[in-house]
């Protein structure tokens, strides 16, 4: 982004508009993902942070995991093994960990989403 020091707000606001690296579709989808994010935090299961998460995935609870964009690739190559071997579905979160944890509803960050009981959304159906 190129910084404009002069000039009106509506003309900055223009710019910036003009320049988002984000379509409608995917902003679309994010706000779909993000609003069954807060179902599950309100009536699901749910865990957050790496450790819990494979603790799900190694005795089998999971339904669905989470990782955010910007998961160490170690992390995130072992946590796809386990759900490989726990045949439980993997959705890359397009955001980065602080944008998880404030779509669960949460202050801070988190760079891996556990689900176990989805509750009344239906997000595990959608992201598969």
């Amino acid at each position: 982004y190129q910084r404009r020091v002069h000039g009106t707000l509506s003309e900055c606001l223009f710019f910036f508009e003009r320049h988002k690296m984000v379509s409608k579709k995917n902003k679309k989808n994010a706000d779909n993902i993000n609003t069954r994010l807060r179902m599950v935090t309100k009536s699901g299961k749910y865990t957050l942070g790496y450790r819990s998460t494979l603790v799900n995935l190694r005795q089998g609870r999971s339904k669905l995991v989470l990782i955010s964009n910007n998961c160490h690739p170690l992390r995130k190559s072992e946590i796809e093994y386990y759900a490989m071997l726990a045949k439980t579905s993997v959705h890359h979160y397009n955001g980065n960990s602080q944008d998880l944890g404030n779509a669960c509803g949460k202050f801070f960050s988190t760079t891996v989403m556990s689900i176990q009981d989805a509750g009344d959304s239906d997000i595990i159906k959608t992201t598969e």
